[in-house]
């Protein structure tokens, strides 16, 4: 099998996510996942693709993820996975877009606007 590279990205976080046929060792950044990762909600987060497929521990991952909090950078390596299991084999998409690992997540940090404190908070008002 060759290898196959997909792209996951979550708020600023991009992963770059590269799965081969393996024995289900994964990469963060040239360390392994448990490490780069230290929670366990995390950690489930990442495998997650490979637990709905069935496909534990038939796949190596390797990944490079930049950008954005460890939480970000989780989710943006959970949707490359999925992305990744479904050009290998077309036929996982199906129970992959049920659970919602499909989706690419919208939400952004809502930018400063000039006049104002933050995004949405204002200066505070004087009446008098």
């Amino acid at each position: 099998m060759e290898v196959i590279n997909a792209l996951g990205r979550r708020k600023t976080s991009v992963a770059r996510v590269y799965i081969t046929a393996g024995t289900g060792k994964f990469e963060v950044n040239g360390r392994e996942s448990k490490t780069y990762f230290p929670t366990i909600v995390l950690q489930h987060s990442i495998f997650q693709p490979f637990e709905i497929t069935g496909t534990t521990d038939q796949f190596d991952v390797s990944c490079n993820v930049v950008g954005g909090g460890v939480a970000g950078q989780a989710d943006a390596i959970k949707l490359g996975v999925a992305r990744a299991l479904v050009k290998h084999n077309p036929e996982l998409k199906p129970a992959l877009k049920a659970v919602g690992l499909m989706t690419r997540d919208p939400r952004m940090v809502e930018r400063k606007k000039p006049g104002q404190k933050k995004a949405r908070k204002r200066f505070q008002f004087v009446k008098r």
